[in-house]
């Protein structure tokens, strides 16, 4: 089977582009968020392809005023080709790889269209690689690019029009492609059970001069699988941090953090920054298709299904499972080499089963310390 992407020189095997492994969970996805500087806006965007499920999908969804607004789409793919990157009103422009993309909504029934341009504002760097297995079954296992960046462009709200400056409209942007969890469950899960424990944090920042990227998968007694801190200052050599201390500042009775302080220690005596973060508000990350009941990435309806939602923010109840896995919109503090920067970033958290630093038990109960 040829497809477009045949004519590239870009092949990892000797087999066409179109054959993507045996591993019916290969996946290659897209995500993007953007933050305006007085935290009025903030909108998020996932696209995904699924070439052994021969599908696409696509959402984006807008935090603005009290809601969320949601547009989801979902094709199978004609022929194989994974070139043609839309789906329904959503499509992505790779403009100059690894520096510029761009993210079109046509107009459609729903109240989100426009377009919305990413420049990167450093070099998009690597994350270590995502390996985790459920006894012998590999449940993850990809690699992903990360990358910030300033957004400029138009987006239509319910009949607004909000216009994205790049010196007030900052985000970040991933790449992912591997294989995990997508379309229809597991007929026959592994002997041990699904996934019954997972501590997710991931806190991409902005700061005028600077980005700052740190997340962490921790497993049940706290030990990290898959950890990263990254500070760089612009002009100056990225820097590596190998320890970090974790300071929680837990919504009583949750699993939800009111906010958080991270000191970020390297290996030379004094190489130290510390990373700050008062969460605003809440971003739901099924608007986007994770953990979705119905629109989980790469499930099939169809040769092409749209649909539109809008989430009442005030109504939500934070504490009900399906609204488990949130970006926490956030206010950032870096304090590094006796300077302190004011910022942005989001406090991505998705924490399932138990977490011993934090006093997480059983599948949902609430942490019970504050470090």
């Amino acid at each position: 089977m040829l497809t477009k992407a045949d004519d590239f020189p870009i092949h990892q095997t000797p087999e066409p582009i179109a054959f993507s492994g045996t591993d019916r969970n290969f996946y290659d996805r897209y995500f993007f968020n953007c933050q305006s500087a007085d935290g009025s806006l903030f909108f998020a965007v996932a696209f995904g392809v699924y070439p052994q499920l021969g599908i696409m999908d696509a959402a984006v969804s807008v935090v603005f005023e009290d809601k969320q607004y949601v547009l989801r789409a979902s094709r199978r793919i004609a022929g194989g080709e994974r070139m043609d990157v839309q789906v329904g009103p959503i499509s992505i422009d790779i403009v100059e790889p690894l520096y510029t993309l761009a993210v079109t909504i046509a107009p459609n029934d729903g109240p989100l269209s426009g377009k919305a341009t990413f420049v990167a504002r450093h070099p998009a760097f690597a994350e270590p690689r995502f390996t985790r297995r459920i006894g012998a079954r590999a449940f993850m296992d990809y690699t992903r690019l990360t990358q910030n960046g300033a957004w400029s462009g138009k987006l239509n709200v319910d009949g607004r029009t909000l216009k994205l400056s790049p010196e007030t409209h900052l985000g970040t942007r991933d790449r992912s492609w591997g294989t995990r969890p997508v379309g229809a469950p597991d007929s026959q899960p592994p002997p041990a059970g699904s996934l019954s424990q997972f501590f997710w944090l991931w806190t991409p920042s902005n700061f005028k001069d600077a980005v700052v990227f740190l997340h962490t998968n921790d497993d049940a007694y706290g030990r990290p699988w898959n950890r990263r801190a990254r500070v760089e200052i612009f002009g100056k050599p990225e820097r590596e941090y190998e320890h970090v201390d974790f300071g929680y500042d837990w919504i009583a009775g949750t699993r939800r953090l009111r906010g958080a302080r991270f000191t970020l220690k390297g290996c030379e005596s004094g190489d130290e920054a510390v990373l700050s973060f008062k969460i605003r508000r809440h971003f739901y990350m099924p608007g986007i298709g994770y953990m979705h009941p119905t629109w989980g990435h790469g499930t099939d309806h169809g040769d092409l299904a749209v649909e539109h939602e809008i989430i009442d923010l005030k109504s939500v109840d934070d504490l009900a499972p399906q609204w488990m896995h949130i970006q926490g919109l956030a206010d950032a503090e870096l304090q590094i080499a006796g300077k302190t920067r004011k910022g942005a970033g989001v406090v991505e958290q998705l924490f399932i089963g138990p977490h011993a630093p934090t006093g997480m038990t059983g599948l949902l109960d609430p942490a019970k310390t504050v470090s």
